[in-house]
């Protein structure tokens, strides 16, 4: 029951929330819940074998054989990793919210553990119809955390953000369907699927169903309009986990359902995903350059970075690949520091417009911590040397660069133009001058300023410490490279030199 634990954990929670009375303090019951989850999270890694490329802790019970529906779980070095961000994550979340704007904490609560609840199972499940399931568990709450606690246009940016993942699920429910039929599987277990022996015309239809939706929720330009606008009217607790975790889980399907199930014509659409995370780099770079809301900004430049995980699953790799996971992770701390670092900002200065923030670095009157860790977040997001981002965009462009040099050639361009919008964003909000006559701004409190401290003490570790960002995952990544065809991938080599 140990991964069960990881669902049950946080729907016990929301059973404590229902019945605590309502005097209590929500907000501190339910953090200590939520590090319980993390530090039960991170006994996994402990318990982990690390040289074991396939599942483990494995759980598997009957429940609606009929259908081909069984309640399997396992994790292995693809999922470890994301299982522990998501309860990181997730902990991080409630110590963002504020309690004195929070004015339905029972509901708000509710909604955020059984969003997590969702999100664990989905890293969890070996089941297609499993995984399904729990991927669709984590829409409602996410629509009514935006649309209840956003901002203005938040029922424009909830109801969008619903028909955008409604439409992802139906495109993956329609390819584990059809992978299950046509390979005649018992059940839809995900050990029972092979695809070897099926026609490339139904392999190639099957892959671009699940490219296509899970790249809704990456999200991969085209496919990206509902991005921006529920990341800026979410609030920032909630903008933490639509970013750092739920996007991830586009990238973990693309991954274990795409390239896992089909290696052996992942070559052929590879070229054409490539150059889609190539273009998603540089619009999600060029258009947060342009930007004048931070959060806005920090939003965009989100769509850039999820390219450079595109390109590196499109190579193939095993560098590559362990590009993808450590980028992941890296990504979503990054992100939850910005998210985080934006709404201290916006709730102490009462705007996010560039064109009104300035010198809040100031020592005696602005807002010196949170100026200092933004300066911090900006260089992680940038790739400096000694902090997480660095190490994980060095995997993915050593690791794609044999394969597809032009689109990687193109993402570390686009590292320089990540540099170039954080130094914009940093230059204007944190330097210049205070204005005399507004600058009466409340001081942050350390309580409030502790998420981002955890966050940028985790930045840290693991930019001086990279290999803790591959080091569950490496025999896995090695067993997933390995099915992909070398010759398929010398192909695409030759193919993308030459052109």
């Amino acid at each position: 029951m140990t991964l069960s634990l990881l669902i049950l954990i946080p729907c016990i929670g929301i059973l404590l929330v229902v019945l605590l009375p309502p005097n209590l303090n929500l907000r501190r019951w339910v953090t200590v819940f939520t590090f319980g989850l993390l530090l039960f999270s991170l006994t996994l890694l402990s318990r982990f074998e690390i040289g074991v490329p396939g599942f483990q802790f494995e759980e598997a019970v009957p429940w609606l054989d009929a259908i081909g529906l069984t309640y399997r779980l396992g994790v292995d070095g693809l999922s470890l990793p994301l299982v522990v961000l998501t309860a990181f994550l997730t902990w991080i979340a409630v110590l963002c919210t504020p309690t004195t704007e929070n004015n339905r904490p029972r509901l708000y609560y509710s909604l955020i553990l059984l969003a997590t609840a969702g999100l664990m199972g989905a890293l969890l499940a070996q089941n297609l119809l499993l995984f399904f399931l729990f991927y669709e568990i984590e829409l409602l709450p996410f629509f009514l955390l935006i649309s209840i606690w956003g901002s203005e246009r938040r029922q424009y940016a909830a109801y969008k953000f619903l028909i955008y993942t409604a439409l992802s699920g139906i495109l993956i429910l329609a390819a584990f369907f059809g992978m299950t039929w046509l390979t005649g599987a018992s059940s839809f277990d995900y050990a029972a699927i092979h695809t070897a022996d099926l026609p490339l015309r139904a392999k190639l239809i099957l892959l671009t169903l699940l490219l296509v939706g899970f790249g809704i929720k990456i999200p991969l330009v085209p496919l990206h309009t509902w991005q921006p606008d529920a990341y800026v009217q979410a609030s920032p607790a909630v903008a933490i986990l639509l970013g750092g975790l739920l996007a991830k889980l586009g990238t973990y399907g693309l991954i274990r359902f795409g390239l896992e199930l089909f290696p052996d014509c992942w070559a052929l659409v590879s070229p054409g995903l490539a150059i889609l995370g190539s273009i998603s780099v540089m619009y999600g770079s060029l258009t947060a350059i342009a930007q004048k809301d931070i959060k806005r900004m920090v939003a965009y430049s989100s769509i850039g970075h999820m390219g450079y995980i595109l390109v590196a699953a499109a190579a193939g790799t095993e560098v590559s690949l362990l590009g993808t996971i450590a980028q992941m992770v890296a990504h979503g701390l990054i992100l939850a520091l910005l998210f985080q670092l934006v709404g201290t900002v916006e709730a102490k200065t009462g705007t996010r417009d560039l064109n009104q923030l300035n010198g809040l670095m100031n020592p005696v009157r602005g807002l010196p911590l949170t100026s200092g860790l933004l300066v911090l977040a900006g260089m992680a997001s940038a790739g400096i040397p000694g902090l997480v981002g660095f190490a994980a965009e060095i995997l993915v462009f050593q690791g794609s660069f044999p394969v597809f040099p032009i689109p990687t050639i193109i993402c570390i361009l686009s590292s320089g133009l990540t540099a170039v919008y954080f130094v914009i964003l940093i230059n204007r909000t944190c330097f210049g001058r205070l204005d005399n006559k507004l600058a009466y701004y409340d001081g942050v409190t350390w309580q409030d300023q502790f998420p981002a401290l955890a966050l940028t003490a985790t930045i840290f570790f693991l930019g001086l410490q990279p290999q803790w960002l591959i080091h569950w995952t490496q025999a896995t990544i090695t067993m997933i490279a390995s099915n992909v065809l070398p010759t398929a991938i010398e192909q695409v080599a030759l193919l993308s030199a030459q052109f």
